[in-house]
């Protein structure tokens, strides 16, 4: 993010109405015979909201909202000025949303910031110029911040023969970079049923359904645009597809095993308790 810093005051001549003008709005006092309300005089009711109305703002001498394009690591300074008023205007500055600080000699009528040094995350930011007594009145600047592309990404871990694997090639650039994916050097062939690819201003991925050995090699994600382009290699390594498990059959055959004998125990129950007892009768008989 740039830094933003402030520049002192150059004070510039009010613009102050004309004699004429003092005098059209007097006669207009005159001619009224609406009551003053709280002793307010009726000069000032008609005056004010030509004050407030009739002000314009302008900044680097444009007095409409516009786009400022640049690039990271330069400076940029922006300065706002009051046109159109009889008196002194206080000026606020805003970043997006939030107050720009400034020091008391850099708001009254012409003030100043500088973006020192414009940085990438810059891109989009707003800085807008308000009057203070009236929030309305308003300028803004938006900044258009041009880069080369800047590709990141990581290789996916490997991957079974018959899974499905994504590359995701991240990418950075303004304006948004032309892509294409290649295979060993070789533009990739996209077939519907194997391929797909998912591409935004900020990720550019490509998804291969149900891998096989012939997919091994080294992807590439390449990105242009006017300012430059950039490249950035991912390695696929598919591997044998393991034997699996068969855990439910282990586990269904082993059910089945206990069921058999816990009912083999219950329907030979009457023999296995004779045994028993013959058993235990045994030694008695042994004695006498």
């Amino acid at each position: 993010m740039g830094k933003v810093l402030c520049i002192s005051e150059q004070e510039k001549p009010l613009h102050r109405l004309s004699p004429r003008s003092h005098l059209s709005i007097s006669e207009m006092a005159q001619k009224s015979r609406l009551p003053t309300p709280y002793g307010v005089p009726v000069l000032a009711v008609l005056l004010f909201p030509c004050l407030v109305t009739g002000v314009e703002l302008a900044i680097n001498n444009c007095s409409d909202n516009q786009i400022l394009a640049t690039k990271p690591g330069r400076e940029e300074s922006l300065w706002c000025t009051v046109h159109n008023s009889s008196r002194a205007e206080e000026l606020r500055w805003y970043r997006d949303s939030g107050t720009v600080n400034t020091k008391d000699g850099n708001k009254m009528n012409t003030t100043n910031i500088c973006i020192l040094p414009v940085s990438k995350t810059d891109n989009g930011v707003s800085f807008t110029c308000k009057l203070v007594r009236n929030e309305s009145v308003q300028i803004s600047v938006t900044l258009d911040v041009q880069f080369p592309p800047l590709l990141t990404g990581e290789d996916p871990p490997p991957v079974e023969e018959k899974n499905d694997v994504k590359l995701t090639c991240n990418v950075n650039s303004n304006p948004q970079a032309e892509m294409v994916w290649y295979k060993d050097n070789s533009t990739l062939t996209l077939k519907k049923d194997r391929y797909q690819i998912y591409h935004t201003s900020e990720i550019f991925q490509l998804t291969i359904k149900k891998v096989e050995k012939s997919d091994n090699g080294t992807y590439t994600c390449e990105a242009k645009s006017v300012l430059g382009g950039m490249k950035k290699e991912f390695h696929l390594t598919v591997e044998d597809r393991k034997p699996v498990f068969p855990l439910e059959a282990i586990i269904a055959a082993t059910v089945v095993v206990l069921l058999t004998v816990i009912f083999g125990i219950v329907a030979r129950r009457e023999k296995i308790f004779k045994c028993f007892k013959k058993t235990k009768q045994t030694p008695g008989e042994t004695a006498l």
